[in-house]
């Protein structure tokens, strides 16, 4: 049976809390733990989108009475809320680090043209990396996972995130997750349509809740609805991480790099 697991981005202080909270319950009432890219320090004015809603006044609201509210004397309410997400077993990646485009390098991963770090050099990349890093080790959040905004990356953003301590990646494209480059990584679904006529192996569906509208969670409601009753499964995204990975080479990563360049084509026709 194909397993299926979930990817959100864009998650900040002042996201779209709303429809935050319309996804949460989705997965709340399937049991369903996804992965969440957190942005370390957001400069993205597209991101800035709810700043007056107040986290501890809906705690309950996120968590249900049982998790009683934070402390906050010694750590932001946001910061809490990442915490008490991972532990009821959600997965955090760090989300670039500004979430600001510099270049327009698609890297080796091109399905879009904009790009945090593909196209700086390596020097830039780590520094910048490195910030990100110490920003979310001061607010005690922890992980050793990359989600690349718009899902571009190079060569040198690899030869960084190895050399910072990072061990996986949310990106690509296959069938399970592979080892590239002395790191790991859990692909993204192509085109879900095509996805979903799968049988077995494994994908990720990537979800931008700031963006949805009512048709996208009516959508995503009815693939958890029918998650098990057909050939597809949705899985918490720990159950990815466990998955067997198999070993990428040179021809791999060629076939990955036209295909990405074959679908940014595609979606511009």
């Amino acid at each position: 049976m194909l397993k299926l697991a979930i990817r959100l981005d864009d998650i900040t202080e002042h996201m779209n809390w709303q429809k935050f909270l319309r996804f949460k319950e989705l997965l709340d009432n399937y049991g369903i733990k996804p992965l969440i890219g957190v942005v370390p320090q957001n400069l993205d004015p597209m991101l800035e989108i709810d700043s007056q809603f107040d986290i501890l006044d809906n705690w309950s609201k996120l968590f249900g009475n049982s998790v009683p509210a934070p402390d906050t004397s010694s750590a932001s309410v946001f910061d809490c809320f990442i915490k008490q997400l991972q532990a009821e077993g959600w997965m955090v990646a760090m989300h670039g680090v500004n979430h600001v485009y510099t270049t327009k390098a698609g890297g080796i991963f091109p399905l879009n043209r904009d790009s945090e770090l593909a196209g700086l050099p390596y020097e830039e990349q780590y520094e910048l990396l490195s910030y990100g890093v110490d920003i979310l080790n001061s607010r005690g959040i922890i992980t050793d996972i990359f989600m690349a905004p718009s899902h571009s990356y190079d060569l040198d953003t690899l030869k960084a995130l190895k050399n910072l301590g990072f061990k996986s990646i949310t990106d690509g494209f296959g069938n399970s997750p592979y080892l590239y480059q002395e790191l790991e990584f859990y692909p993204i679904s192509f085109k879900r349509s095509s996805t979903l006529k799968k049988t077995k192996g494994y994908s990720c569906f990537v979800y931008h809740t700031n963006t949805m509208n009512d048709s996208d969670l009516e959508n995503f409601e009815r693939l958890l609805k029918n998650s098990s009753n057909t050939n597809y499964e949705v899985v918490s995204f720990s159950e990815y991480i466990e998955a067997p990975k198999e070993k990428r080479g040179a021809f791999g990563g060629a076939k990955e790099y036209f295909m990405a360049q074959f679908k940014h084509m595609a979606a511009k026709l």
